[in-house]
């Protein structure tokens, strides 16, 4: 079989940055009021900055596949022609902009210039990205394609925005009940950005300057033994079922915010962190590499809440990262799901910084019903 390498890295965010006081002027106030939960939760995930594809004035500025179709050119920006020489477009997103057609599809709707070529959607939430990329890399190590490109993208705030709340808040008025939608509801409304990211995938490295040899990607799954956490499009039932909004009248629907994004908090924090990486030792052991190796650590977090935990976690482990060797952009960034992870890598392959030979591990959870995706990169 081939080697794959990633070649290049982009990125896309939609208009400028928005700093934490800004938040509910593009978001809204839900029943008119300010978020009791918003400084709490921003005091705990130390975000200062995140994108929006809307204006204050709640006009949408981008879709999703367009977003993401922006981060695959920017990968051509050098020589646009190359476009038409890509033959696989692998694409992820928890947040496509419809149910079908699949968004890898309505992506390359916005690339005519690349011809007809494959195109696949993983689905999922943060593992999408990986699945992504890990889809391009198989396809390029069998030598069935040979310029692949993956990208991951998101576009939550449509999903955020306070008049997706407000029947829901005009309901409980009208019952007489607390007109504050729930935590559950409100906690990732402060964590959430929009933006794209986007690698292209080959057989070779590129001649001048760096690559990133694929030297494996692994994963694992618990949701044989847990139930949902995060999930959207759905209700969370008394024994931790979930009904789907399928299943709910259009009336329903509205006054439950079914389609708002969800987090099971008490879920999420007694197990986002030790399922996976409790984990990555076995995949680890499996893979004979040795944690001393890493010159890199990249882990998606969606809070800086949890960077301490999973410190914790890999030292009980017998797997320590010094702490100068992780990197994140959470901050500056904002939990852009899927694409949380190509952002973060395509910083790091533009700084200037990375050496030939150095390692770099990539750790994704996703809190949704708890996967995990691990990768390791060699620069080369």
């Amino acid at each position: 079989m081939s080697e794959a390498f990633i070649t290049r890295v982009s990125k896309f965010v939609p208009n400028q940055a928005v700093a934490n006081e800004e938040m509910e002027e593009y978001l809204g106030f839900i029943n008119g009021k300010s978020s009791k939960s918003k400084s709490i939760v921003l005091r705990n995930n130390k975000i200062k900055s995140r994108y929006y594809a809307y204006t204050k004035e709640g006009v949408p500025t981008h879709t999703n596949a367009e977003m993401a179709s922006e981060a695959v050119r920017q990968l051509f920006k050098e020589s646009p022609e190359e476009l038409k020489e890509v033959d696989l477009l692998s694409a992820g997103t928890s947040s496509p902009d419809q149910i079908m057609p699949s968004h890898g599809v309505m992506i390359h709707g916005w690339l005519p210039e690349t011809g007809t070529i494959e195109v696949v959607s993983p689905s999922g939430v943060c593992c999408a990205g990986m699945h992504a990329l890990k889809y391009a890399y198989m396809s390029v190590k069998l030598e069935d394609k040979e310029k692949a490109v993956a990208v991951a993208s998101e576009r939550f705030s449509p999903s955020l925005r306070a008049e997706q709340f407000e029947e829901e808040v005009q309901e409980l008025i009208r019952l007489e009940q607390n007109p504050y939608v729930s935590f559950d509801k409100d906690f990732l409304r402060w964590m959430l950005s929009d933006g794209a990211g986007a690698f292209l995938v080959e057989g070779k490295p590129n001649e001048t300057g760096i690559s990133l040899k694929i030297e494996w990607i692994d994963g694992c799954s618990f949701a044989n033994e847990k139930e949902a956490c995060m999930y959207m499009g759905a209700h969370k039932e008394e024994d931790g079922s979930l009904k789907s909004f399928k299943d709910f009248t259009n009336e329903e629907i509205f006054n439950k915010s079914i389609f708002s994004i969800k987090q099971d908090v008490k879920l999420l924090s007694e197990n986002i962190v030790k399922l996976g990486f409790n984990n990555l030792k076995q995949i680890l052991d499996k893979k004979g590499f040795d944690m001393n190796e890493v010159d890199y650590f990249l882990p998606h977090i969606s809070s800086y809440f949890f960077e301490s935990k999973i410190e914790d976690v890999l030292i009980e482990n017998g797997i320590p990262v010094p702490k100068e060797k992780w990197f994140t952009n959470l901050a500056t960034m904002g939990n852009v799901g899927a694409a949380s992870i190509y952002m973060m890598v395509e910083e790091i392959f533009n700084s200037g910084k990375l050496k030939k030979g150095e390692k770099i591990l990539l750790a994704v959870p996703e809190s949704s019903r708890f996967s995990y995706m691990f990768c390791l990169l060699t620069v080369c």
